[in-house]
């Protein structure tokens, strides 16, 4: 079984990659484009600011184009939201709704320390 799961691990990680940054891209692009649903309501400069990191650095994460780079920048970005938003209010994730920025922070970090992998421009770039 082990090496069955080894021998696939490339392209695992290669999906785990694009979807994390598609799926980060779509909150950013609530944020500044309203699509596909209206964003919650925020200030609109942390609006512009987080929206414009997580629409261009899930981008960039889901194609493979400074890959460690803006992963590292949206893994420092889910950081700040979760004080920002979430820590003040309870210790705990669990506790106070910051699960998804907290798996967001570690999967980005992750992703920034592997690099973009296969199917990514930067290996393509090689």
């Amino acid at each position: 079984m082990a090496a069955f799961m080894s021998s696939y691990s490339s392209q695992t990680y290669a999906l785990l990659r694009i979807v994390t940054g598609l799926l980060f891209a779509l909150h950013g692009s609530q944020k500044l484009l309203d699509f596909p649903m209206e964003a919650h309501p925020m200030a609109p400069w942390m609006a512009f600011t987080a929206g414009s990191i997580e629409l261009i650095g899930g981008l960039l994460i889901m194609v493979g184009l400074f890959t460690s780079w803006a992963a590292f920048l949206s893994s420092g970005l889910m950081a700040v939201a979760y004080w920002y938003l979430h820590g003040l209010k309870a210790l705990f994730p669990i506790q106070n709704g910051g699960e998804l920025a907290v798996v967001y922070c570690f999967v980005f970090l992750f992703i920034s320390a592997h690099g973009s992998g296969i199917w990514s421009i930067d290996d393509a770039r090689k």
